[in-house]
């Protein structure tokens, strides 16, 4: 059965995905990097940059899930690109021409547009629709596979309040950033409905995950 999974989202102690405010020179605000240092400091991280490998341990392990059985993935238009992006007929998001995706990517925008083939397998696609019919939208893309809903914050809280995510990988890192966009705000009691397992890391992150109970 197709699932819709989270992986990898990283939340501050205080709840927030992104901070403030998002420019063309910082995609999160005043969170610069903190909130995903973890995930480039592992193996697989620094593997999709490129770079020489690092340590593996339970960090590595988790941000390996991010891509196995995957077939597409749904964002927002925040993490397309900054504010304004819809104004430029030339963007096509902060990953250069080889995004870290490989799949059908739907963007959801009150601005669509026409559809965008990048390389590596990438094919951003423009939606203006409800989570729902996103959902049913990229699970026909997906052939079968999971659909990733990949954020921001905004966005997965939509996907949670609709009962929509089956998996869900969220990673708890030792910051407060006091502003920006909160993940979790009113989902009250949404842990009723999933079993919910937390694993500490020698990092001093927490990876948090919430799978539904009937999955």
């Amino acid at each position: 059965m197709s699932l819709t999974r989270v992986q990898n989202f990283s939340i501050s102690l205080d709840g927030f995905g992104t901070g403030e405010p998002q420019s063309h020179d910082a995609p999160f605000g005043h969170a610069g990097e903190r909130l995903h240092e973890w995930m480039f400091a592992t193996r697989w991280g620094r593997e999709m940059f490129g770079l020489p490998g690092r340590t593996g341990g339970i960090d590595d392990a988790f941000a390996r899930l991010f891509d196995p059985g995957i077939g597409a993935e749904i964002m927002g238009a925040g993490k397309f690109g900054p504010p304004g992006w819809h104004e430029d007929p030339e963007w096509k998001g902060w990953w250069g021409p080889n995004p870290p995706f490989h799949t059908a990517t739907f963007i959801l925008t009150h601005h669509p547009r026409p559809s965008i083939e990048m390389e590596g397998g990438t094919t951003f696609h423009f939606l203006d629709a409800s989570p729902a019919e996103a959902l049913e939208t990229a699970r026909e893309a997906a052939g079968g596979q999971d659909v990733r809903i990949g954020g921001g914050p905004t966005v997965i809280r939509d996907f949670l309040a609709a009962g929509l995510v089956d998996h869900m990988h969220a990673v708890v890192v030792p910051i407060l950033l006091g502003r920006g966009v909160r993940l979790w705000d009113g989902l009250e009691g949404l842990e009723k409905d999933y079993e919910v397992e937390a694993t500490s890391s020698p990092s001093g992150v927490t990876h948090v995950t919430f799978t539904r109970a009937d999955v």
